[in-house]
């Protein structure tokens, strides 16, 4: 066999091994939709590669294709063999560049569920502030009632639920409470994302019928100042959830020339930074809300300044962190 003929008969080997490793190493753009690099075809192009290389050695073809072969071939064993990035530079790489990357690459689901959850939290705000009777259509009468206790001038600690004993208390049932209305959110898109879309408009319809209904008693001063600081995380992590979920009853719906199967399995791979990054949000947004919305002696000019470095650096996080590097 010529070394033409021997690079004719290997070249498409050799491409798809090239391409898979510029991936893996970055060194090109991953495109979203496509094929993600699997570990099984890399490892068995590698062996192939490593037989072509002592075959090509064995018979002295020419230096520019030992070369090609010699690279791809350590390129292919520092994929297989390196140690994984652990630690620090990882949760560096995670924060600077995968999460605000795969928000901005779900942008279409990032803002239905925006206005699945905000449009009906303004219209039955609205609605509730006006006839104020209507809460009762979204919570129970004792609800109601709990809330205006919760956010009187009365009350020693703001927003504390009956039984809470404390802040630390009140931190740990702020998780459960967040991560539950998350995980409805996102893990509802298997059925074809329409359970995605009922929590997310559910949710903002009963956020927006208690904040018109605190409103109109006279307890926005108070219900405002509270929320106005972990909503930034807290409820941008609660849009997030919808969107990956979204993202899921799509890939159902719609697999394309995957089986479902195989489009879901693909699709919750996308999703995965933004699950894993939406969930440090909401522990975030638990503490401050235990531990700085709840405290009664911070003026509340204090609070919304704060709110509003919060809402800014939530934004601008997702919209420009790591843009130079997508």
């Amino acid at each position: 066999m010529t070394p033409l003929q021997f690079e004719e008969r290997y070249q498409a080997e050799w491409q798809e091994l090239e391409t898979a490793l510029d991936l893996i190493l970055e060194r090109k753009k991953f495109v979203l939709g496509a094929e993600p690099p699997r570990g099984e075809r890399v490892a068995a192009l590698y062996r192939r590669a490593c037989e072509q290389l002592a075959l090509a050695r064995a018979r002295s073809y020419p230096l520019f294709l030992l070369d090609r072969l010699e690279r791809l071939t350590a390129d292919a064993h520092q994929v297989i063999y390196q140690r994984r990035e652990l630690g620090a530079e990882a949760l560096r790489r995670f924060v600077t560049f995968e999460f605000p990357a795969a928000v901005r690459a779900h942008a279409p689901y990032v803002l239905v569920a925006t206005l699945l959850f905000a449009v009906p939290l303004l219209v039955v705000g609205l609605l509730v502030y006006f006839r104020p009777e209507l809460v009762l259509s979204v919570v129970s009468a004792d609800n109601a009632a709990q809330y205006e206790q919760m956010y009187s001038d009365a009350a020693e600690s703001v927003g504390r639920v009956r039984g809470a004993s404390g802040d630390w208390a009140m931190f740990g049932f702020y998780i459960r409470n967040n991560v539950g209305i998350s995980f409805q959110c996102f893990a509802a898109g298997l059925f074809a994302g329409v359970g995605s879309i009922f929590f997310l408009f559910y949710n903002g319809a009963s956020i927006g019928a208690v904040a018109g209904y605190l409103t109109e008693r006279g307890l926005s001063a108070t219900f405002f100042s509270f929320v106005v600081t972990h909503s930034a995380f807290e409820l941008t992590a609660i849009v997030l959830s919808g969107a990956a979920g979204l993202r899921l009853g799509h890939a159902l719906v719609a697999p394309g020339r995957r089986t479902r199967r195989e489009s879901l399995v693909h699709a919750a791979k996308e999703c995965a930074p933004i699950v894993y990054g939406l969930a440090a949000m909401l522990v975030v947004a638990a503490a401050i809300e235990a531990f700085w919305s709840s405290q009664r002696w911070l003026p509340h000019a204090v609070k919304y300044g704060v709110a509003g470095v919060c809402w800014i650096a939530v934004l601008a996080y997702f919209a420009l962190q790591g843009r130079s590097a997508d």
